[in-house]
């Protein structure tokens, strides 16, 4: 085989090995550290809206715990099958209560500047077991949540993402170019 043929052997393996890293690497991103979901109700309204899309890393607890406000990606406990979007609001050891919409931990009002309208309804109070977390959706009057689920609250080994990144499912890049 001469010099040139042996040159574009080596080119060609070449653009195969890195063809098949880049779908190796793409793989293990997908699979295991991002995660999408698409949030098919109004539940987590005005923050993700019906239809969005959300991007989830996987990773985002290995090193520390889920925080109050985290948005997060989980199999429904009541039925693992479905997956469910929502915000962590009790944290393991605390207790909860809703009182006339409004919610306490350990007795101290929380703010919330997230929600869509001011809830309605009394609820609790929930011991939030160790390695759990009370789950509820930003538009609360609708969403089922913590405090309508048979099962109430959600083990932490169930969280599968931290929600990272919300877009449209019809976003577009703008390139600039007009087209007729």
């Amino acid at each position: 085989m001469d010099e040139h043929k042996r040159s574009v052997v080596k080119e060609i393996i070449g653009w195969v090995i890195a063809i098949a890293v880049a779908i190796l690497a793409a793989r293990i991103i997908n699979e295991k550290v991002i995660i999408k979901a698409e949030v098919p109700t109004g539940s987590m309204e005005n923050t993700i809206m019906t239809g969005d899309c959300v991007l989830g890393f996987q990773l985002a607890y290995l090193f520390s715990d889920p925080k109050r406000g985290d948005i997060v990606i989980f199999p429904w406990p009541d039925n693992p099958e479905i997956t469910y979007v929502k915000r962590i609001i009790g944290l393991p050891g605390e207790t909860l209560e809703i009182k006339d919409g409004a919610v306490y931990i350990n007795g101290k009002a929380l703010q919330e500047d997230y929600l869509k309208e001011e809830m309605i309804g009394t609820y609790g109070p929930y011991e939030v077991p160790e390695g759990c977390y009370f789950m509820m959706g930003d538009n609360r009057n609708p969403s089922s949540d913590s405090r309508k689920w048979k099962n109430t609250f959600l083990k932490g080994e169930d969280i599968i993402a931290k929600v990272i990144f919300r877009y449209s499912p019809n976003f577009t890049w703008y390139s600039g170019v007009k087209y007729d």
